[in-house]
């Protein structure tokens, strides 16, 4: 869909903006060079005319946004992960983006569900409501299922929303392409791969079936944990563009006086939320990355039942361990320790001074830690963080920008619950449990175990290999020599590992 259209969506959001008053509010934020201020009044200024007005009762940006529509609500969405890239005031504006849009009517909704699944709604559900909530992507209907009449959440897409959002993406490219081209500071960001990562997360939540098997992976994840819940996924009636969950009953997190009159334990409640989250970041990599107050219930029981399932986010096992090490270093005020980490896992240059680093660090906990417990926040910790490393060269990592900014949220709606909280105290139990599970004697076996195994699966392939490699003619003397010796070095990793393995075994017993 590349061509002059995009030109003309760039004229009309820029107008957009422009009409608004959010044009001044965005560089601002962004801290926009002049190159790009300049570049954004050519766009706009002038076609100021041609700019939806949006609703007049919302703050300036957000006004812009939702008047653009359903792509560009979903990216204010998707930036409000990033406020290292539209900046903290910005970013916590977007947080709070309401994406709810006019519902559009149920019969076609109905006529979706029939076209997807190819059977009359009346087969499916005696009993099918209108829409109870409208977002960007969707809307979700309350049904009762046939047969044994379980009350049911029906999720449908928009009409045209694919349509929509493939006609905005190219031009989202073209501006990402235009901040890094006038603004060589901002490339450390890494523009372009906001909007990848906002292409794939999008185009993940236009196929519904993503979002079963998302909801299905995370249930079976916390199968074992207790307080926590996931609603089952009705497989035989979800689709592209259906999703059928089971009905989640109890009262939303935000409704604090429902809650109290329900006779739930506010403080426990905010702990569990805490400990569930990084229970689930440290132990399966696996997270829910949009846990606000709407996408979560508390149960007649007491559990916590998390809801929506398009936003989630994955980390590898190696991030984890390094992640970990850094709350725990600060944790135990070990500056010199998490200093360490960030260059160990090559986050910060080699070429930087790991001692001033260290330094930086110690001025970014110690006022924290001197806060009273209830002020204490990890998210303001992280943020800060990540101002430090900015300056001492670490590139943006998209995983930690959005972990710390689900952390940021989860620990709001934790001091929501029990504004006394002290976060710290909640965390400590979760990060020490992962540390002595993962970076101990049994973690070190484990990971000999799995290098030895991979050792023995392709063993037999490297003396051919190395053999190939000695007889290729257009390899240099140097690169000859450096194949010459792997034959030795595998000997020798593999022997050390033989070793290394008993060891660890003898320490286990």
């Amino acid at each position: 869909m590349r061509g002059p259209h995009n030109i003309w969506r760039l004229i009309r959001t820029a107008g957009t903006f422009e009409k608004t008053g959010a044009m001044d509010v965005v560089l601002d934020q962004m801290r926009a060079p002049r190159e790009l201020r300049i570049a954004a009044r050519i766009l706009g200024w002038p076609f100021k005319w041609l700019g939806y007005s949006g609703d007049p009762t919302l703050p300036p940006v957000l006004r812009a946004i939702t008047a653009l529509g359903p792509s560009y609500i979903k990216l204010g969405q998707i930036l409000s992960t990033r406020p290292d890239f539209v900046g903290g005031d910005l970013a916590l504006q977007l947080r709070v983006l309401q994406d709810k849009l006019p519902p559009f009517p149920t019969e076609i909704a109905r006529d979706m569900i029939e076209r997807d699944l190819e059977m009359p709604v009346d087969a499916m559900f005696t009993e099918f409501t209108g829409p109870v909530a409208a977002a960007s992507i969707a809307q979700v209907h309350q049904a009762r299922l046939v047969g044994d009449g379980r009350k049911v959440a029906v999720k449908v897409l928009r009409p045209g929303i694919a349509r929509a959002f493939a006609r905005d993406i190219d031009a989202f490219y073209m501006a990402a392409r235009m901040i890094e081209w006038l603004s060589p500071s901002a490339r450390r960001l890494r523009p372009m791969d906001v909007i990848a990562h906002f292409e794939a997360t999008v185009r993940q939540e236009l196929d519904l079936r993503t979002e079963a098997a998302a909801a299905g992976e995370f249930a079976a994840n916390i199968a074992r944990d207790e307080g926590f819940e996931v609603p089952g996924v009705e497989w035989a009636l979800s689709g592209r563009a259906v999703l059928t969950l089971d009905w989640a009953e109890g009262i939303q997190m935000a409704d604090i006086d429902a809650i109290d009159a329900a006779g739930h334990d506010r403080a426990v409640l905010a702990n569990r939320v805490m400990q569930m989250f990084l229970r689930h970041a440290l132990r399966d990599g696996y997270f829910h990355a949009d846990m606000h107050q709407g996408n979560l219930k508390v149960a007649p029981s007491g559990d916590i039942i998390a809801l929506d399932f398009g936003i989630m986010g994955r980390l590898d096992e190696y991030t984890r361990r390094v992640y970990a090490e850094i709350l725990m270093g600060f944790i135990r005020k070990d500056y010199r320790r998490v200093a360490e980490v960030h260059f160990e896992a090559g986050y910060v240059p080699a070429d930087q001074d790991i001692d001033m680093f260290a330094q930086a660090l110690r001025a970014v906990g110690e006022p924290i830690f001197g806060m009273d417990a209830s002020r204490i926040s990890m998210g303001r910790l992280l943020a800060y963080l990540f101002e430090v490393t900015e300056r001492f060269g670490m590139e943006t990592r998209t995983e930690l920008i959005l972990l710390q900014r689900t952390m940021v949220v989860v620990e709001g709606v934790a001091r929501t619950l029990n504004p006394h909280m002290n976060i710290w105290q909640a965390a400590g139990p979760e990060v020490e449990r992962y540390i002595r599970e993962n970076l101990g004697p049994r973690a070190f076996a484990r990971d000999l175990a799995r290098t030895a195994r991979v050792l023995a699966r392709f063993g037999p392939h490297l003396p051919r290999a190395v053999e190939d490699a000695l007889r290729r003619p257009e390899r240099s003397r140097e690169e000859a020599a450096r194949q010459s010796r792997w034959p030795a070095a595998m000997l020798f990793v593999t022997g050390g590992t033989t070793v290394a393995l008993v060891w660890a075994l003898s320490l286990m017993t």
